[in-house]
This record gives C-alpha cells, structure tokens and sequence, in this order.
C-alpha cells in the first residue's frame, strides 16, 4: 500500500508542476515489459542521416581511384622513354576522367547539381574539395592525351610539334597531381561523415582507397599487356599493403559501433573485396598467374568500394551504433 501511495504522491506532483510549468522534469515512470520497447536512439529510429547514394557513386569511387593513379604511370613512362606505356596509362586517364563526372552526375540526377557545387569553393567541405578536384583533374587528363596522341602521330611538324610534346608532359604532370588528391578524397569524403562505421576509420579510408587506386591502374595496365617487372612488384607490393589493412581492419573492431563492417552482407562484401585484392593476387603473383592476380585486384577493389557504401547505410540506420561510436 505504501508503494501506491507514494506513486500516487509522485503522480499528483506531476500534474502540479506540469499545470503551472507546463513541463515535467522527472524521469517518469519505467514499466518493464511494458507496451514501449526500450530501444536506443527515438524508438529505435535512426539518428543520423544513412546515406541515399545508389550503384552509381560505388562504381565512381573505383573509377576515379584507377583513373586517379594512372597519371602516375604515365609520368614514368615519359621519363624511362616508355611511350607505348604511357600513352596507355594517358588513355585510362582521360577515360576515367570522363567517366567518373558522369556517374557523379548519374547519382545527383541533373548535370545542373553538379555545376553547383563548382560556383564556390568551400575548403571546409570535403565533397566541394573533391568536386573542385574532379574538376581540375579533366581539365588536364582528357587535354594532356589528346596533345600525346598528336605529338605520337606528328600532326603537327617543327617547332610546333615540340611545342605539343611539352605541353603533353606539363599537363600529364599536373594530372598526377590532381590524380592523387581523386584517388584519395574519397576515403576523406566518408570518414568525414558521422557514419560510424566510416568515420571510426577516417584514418584508414583515404589509405586503402589510394593504395587501391594504384594497384587498379597497375592491374589495367598488366592486362593491357605491359607485363614488365616494375608492375609486377608493384602489384605485390600494393596486394601486401591492403592484406594489412584487411588484418588492420579485423582487429581494429569498436563493437556495435562498427559491426556493419564485420556482420551480415555488407561485411561480407568487404571481407570477399580484401580478400580478392589482398591475399589472392599474392598467391597469384608467386605462382606466375600476373593476368589472375590483376583481374582479382580489379575484382576486390570493386567489390570492397560496394562492401563500404552498404556499410555506411546499415551503420547509418542503426542508432545503437551511433551511441555506442560516441561512448
């Protein structure tokens, strides 16, 4: 009886101070088993924004990461005397260049959205930053091919075809400077969210994007041919590098905060993508399978940019996940 009193003494006190206060500030009543579940977040409804990017932005964050680092391989072939490589690695430039603003376009639904992000540049926006970045690195990759493949086929004779080959080394130049900033962003881009799943790796992102970046445009460039033992080292090195972020990624585990990254499908995505692009090709390589390991770098690579994006969404949506990152 002396419970219901006292309940009834609590209840009764709450009725005055929400009549002339019109607020309430005791924790009010918690009965177990009660109709309302205890959930975290309101009601177990999210409480960050997941993010609404579709197939499209995936696909761009693998383009633009092989596109990105492939400038670098043309800037070696024009200084070992390469031509025929660099003229490859100039033409996976410019397509990568002009494929991924279509498929930023793609997911923004109008080219106009696009145009937008353009009229000013905010410096503490990374996705200004990385359109800015998107931006300048076409204006020197899709130039910076069409002056090689005149100055290779001498359209131009004299000085002015002197003049051409010197300005396809200027702008290939200034495309592996921008190229580094697309093939990197990205990973900056995510873990600049409060995703948890993303954020909580903000330091392991913008590595793996960029090491995976290059051992695309390397595996492209095998399977095009240039089965040389610079690229061959190259793609051990860059198939070690990812197995340790793979092993970096396992351990590193924050609990529900992350286990978007460890769990169910998009886990699963990621695991079968560092996998494909880490372990894999190493094995490959030393068996001397360099076009297997090249194609299941591409493969992971590929499948690993999905794994995240789908991570981002499950983490997004999960509000024990967003508490459990800030505790």
């Amino acid at each position: 009886m002396s419970a219901d009193r006292n309940f009834e003494e609590r209840l009764e006190s709450w009725r005055k101070e929400a009549k002339h206060g019109g607020a309430v500030s005791g924790r009010g009543v918690n009965v177990a088993g009660g109709p309302i579940p205890r959930r975290p977040g309101y009601y177990g409804e999210a409480v960050v924004r997941p993010p609404v990017w579709t197939w499209e932005i995936p696909l761009y964050f693998f383009a633009g990461g092989a596109a990105g680092m492939a400038p670098l391989f043309a800037c070696a072939g024009l200084f070992l005397g390469l031509t025929d490589l660099a003229r490859a690695a100039l033409w996976i430039t410019a397509a990568g260049a002009i494929i991924s603003p279509i498929l930023l376009i793609m997911d923004l639904g109008r080219p106009r959205l696009f145009l937008n992000m353009l009229r000013v540049f905010k410096y503490q926006s990374p996705m200004s930053v990385g359109a800015w970045i998107l931006a300048m690195f076409g204006t020197f990759a899709v130039p910076a091919c069409i002056a090689f493949e005149l100055h290779l086929h001498h359209v131009l004779s004299g000085s002015l075809d002197t003049f051409v080959a010197v300005v396809a080394e200027v702008l290939t130049f200034g495309a592996a400077y921008w190229g580094l900033g697309l093939a990197t962003y990205t990973g900056v881009l995510i873990g600049a969210t409060a995703i948890p799943a993303w954020f909580l790796h903000h330091v392991l992102l913008p590595i793996h994007f960029g090491t995976a970046g290059l051992g695309c445009a390397a595996a492209i460039l095998e399977l095009l041919g240039f089965q040389i033992r610079p690229l061959f080292f190259l793609g051990m090195f860059v198939a070690t590098i990812e197995t340790l972020l793979w092993l970096w990624l396992e351990f590193d585990k924050h609990g529900p905060a992350d286990r978007a990254l460890h769990a169910g499908g998009s886990g699963w995505l990621i695991r079968s993508g560092e996998i494909l692009s880490g372990p894999l090709p190493i094995i490959f390589r030393l068996t001397n399978l360099v076009p297997l390991a090249a194609v299941s770098f591409l493969l992971g690579a590929l499948l690993s940019r999905f794994g995240w994006i789908a991570a981002g969404r499950v983490s997004g949506k999960d509000p024990e996940a967003v508490f459990a990152s800030q505790g």
